[in-house]
């Protein structure tokens, strides 16, 4: 008759982590410990693989003027930054605040992103991270962002069609 043992080692290894604290078992999973700085987060790329992007946010609207200084900080962030996608992203990043309100009162900010820098990481909180490593100016920043941004509307990619031509 063959021993347990197998069977009961598997089902400690299965049960075990469910006994640990929730902090221990996030570090377990690869996320930081509480009281990390933002900087050590495990960070949530995003990238864009087409030629152009069309990526919209709607602002609350008595937010304008916060978001206005996210988006002075991630200019101030690429020109910080060393490496050359950076600079690159600089130069094709445009964004352009619709003058009119949206029915629910937010304004939309549309960023035009031409040419992609394909593969690069477009996050404004990763880029804004890199170039700002002090916890408390990170913790500034994301409180600003998050306050102000009312939520992520669409993001539409492809290739140009230059009708020009």
């Amino acid at each position: 008759m063959r021993r347990p043992s197998g069977f009961i080692v598997a089902c400690v290894m299965m049960v075990l982590p469910l006994c640990l604290p929730a902090s221990a078992r996030a570090q377990a999973a690869g996320a930081p410990a509480a009281g990390a700085q933002p900087a050590a987060a495990a960070k949530n790329k995003v990238t864009f693989d087409n030629e152009v992007v069309l990526w919209a946010f709607t602002v609350k609207a008595d937010k304008t003027g916060d978001y206005e200084k996210v988006l002075e900080k991630l200019k101030a962030a690429l020109q910080k930054i060393s490496r050359p996608e950076a600079k690159q992203q600089l130069a094709g990043w445009k964004v352009v605040r619709n003058s009119v309100a949206q029915p629910d009162g937010t304004f939309l900010y549309v960023h035009v992103l031409n040419p992609v820098v394909k593969g690069a990481d477009y996050s404004i909180i990763n880029l804004v991270y890199e170039a700002f490593t002090d916890y408390a100016e990170q913790k500034a920043f994301y409180d600003l962002y998050s306050g102000s941004v009312n939520a992520p509307l669409f993001a539409i990619q492809g290739p140009v069609v230059d009708l020009g031509k």
